[in-house]
């Protein structure tokens, strides 16, 4: 049988300055979700659009000499000019003005009722998820109850009987629309709440209120970025569908939903009323969701393990 060498097992040589080179400092998982999140170029553009359009709601009508609101009987419905860039609606108002500040209600709308359902279902998920047996058997009922009522039936309703306003607006998006982000925190403190981690901190004394917001919560906030992005175009769409309904903000405050069922008769005559709102809500959800879409695939990995 052939000798092999001795030399052929002679440990390889290193060079620890070039060990030095190559060397990564371990990713945080944030950090490492960030990485992920800026290689899905879909998701990148999703959130250069928002940002452009938050702009455009904080200054777009700063770009214009016109007012939201001023009547100009003299330039009803007008194209798109020099003068006008989107045109004028029936009253003579500019819709560049109109569409950019009708954004801020839109969005102030979208906002607040994602940070609504944030709260209330961050709170009701979390404990009934962390006491469990007959304390979350009965929240849970409680939530699926509510969850049985049609969500825009109850909101129209609630719009109808209570005064018109973004304060019921607000809260007919609300009543109900908590639950899922409550189920979603209750499963994820369910998988959470037997680690050693928050065993230990039980076994130390730790309050719950401590184990809720220092332990739990913050290993659940994937998911509930993630519900929380989605959340805040199904607000925005369903403000406009109130607004075709007549159900929207009162005159003569704007947002999209208005601008759209106000221009939804003038139509076949001046397009120009419907387009720039619809195409506003579109772009809006697009980004929202794509957004979403992509912080889920970032967060998806760390999620299976």
């Amino acid at each position: 049988m052939q000798q092999i060498p001795k030399e052929m097992f002679q440990p390889a040589s290193v060079d620890l300055s070039e060990a030095e080179k190559i060397s990564k400092p371990s990713l945080s998982f944030w950090k490492d979700v960030s990485i992920r999140f800026r290689k899905n170029k879909l998701a990148m553009f999703g959130l250069v659009l928002l940002f452009i359009l938050v702009f455009m709601a904080i200054f777009g009508p700063m770009m214009t000499p016109h007012d939201y609101r001023t009547n100009d009987l003299m330039n009803t419905n007008k194209p798109p000019s020099a003068e006008h860039w989107f045109g004028t609606d029936e009253l003579g108002r500019d819709i560049f003005a109109r569409t950019w500040y009708g954004a801020r209600i839109s969005l102030f709308i979208g906002v607040a009722a994602a940070l609504i359902d944030l709260f209330i279902g961050v709170l009701w998920g979390g404990i009934a998820g962390f006491r469990g047996g007959r304390t979350d058997e009965v929240m849970m009922r409680i939530a699926d109850i509510l969850w049985g009522v049609p969500y825009l039936l109850l909101v129209i309703l609630l719009m109808v009987v209570l005064e018109q306003g973004l304060g019921t607006m607000i809260l007919a998006m609300t009543i109900t629309g908590w639950i899922n982000m409550a189920r979603i925190v209750r499963g994820q403190v369910l998988q959470l709440k037997n680690q050693e981690y928050v065993l230990a901190a039980q076994t130390l004394g730790a309050s719950t209120s401590r184990i809720m917001f220092r332990h739990l919560i913050p290993n659940t906030m994937g998911p509930i970025l993630v519900t929380m992005t989605l959340t805040i175009p199904s607000a925005i769409f369903t403000e406009a569908f109130l607004s075709y309904l007549g159900l929207g903000v009162p005159q003569p405050l704007a947002s999209w939903g208005t601008m759209a069922s106000d221009g939804v008769s003038a139509l076949q005559y001046y397009p120009w009323r419907l387009f720039f709102p619809a195409t506003m809500i579109c772009l809006t959800i697009f980004a929202f969701n794509v957004v979403g879409d992509g912080l889920r695939d970032a967060l998806d990995p760390r999620l299976r393990k």
